[in-house]
């Protein structure tokens, strides 16, 4: 996924750079449009297992801190391991969303742009 955003995202940087005359706004538009759309639900997904993933880490620990069993402490470690990488994707996500928004700000302004001239 990681892969996936980061190429779209230069994709759209290097329109936005070119600012050619060819380049058919409205389409790629409603195409960022979509990919925004496709990126925001990946977004929520991973919110709501992160949000799961750090609620039963605090709940191992707590029970690590009650019951002082050594099985807990692996669980917890286990839990804490799948959360780091949880927790840097969803920054990823998270940030390359934003950016779209941006982006997505920029292309409407070029295509205003290109209409005013045209017309």
């Amino acid at each position: 996924m990681k892969k996936r955003i980061t190429a779209y995202l230069a994709y759209i940087d290097k329109l936005l750079e070119e600012n050619s005359a060819d380049t058919d706004w409205d389409k790629e538009i409603k195409k960022h449009l979509v990919h925004i759309g496709f990126f925001a639900h990946e977004r929520q997904v991973h919110l709501i297992v992160m949000v799961l993933f750090a609620l039963m880490t605090l709940m191992s620990i707590l029970y690590l801190n009650y019951s002082g069993k050594m099985i807990m402490l692996l669980l917890t470690v286990a839990l804490l391991v799948l959360l780091i990488p949880y927790v840097m994707h969803y920054y990823l996500l998270e940030n390359s969303v934003q950016k779209m928004y941006t982006q997505y700000d920029e292309m409407m302004n070029k295509n205003h742009k290109a209409f005013k001239l045209d017309n």
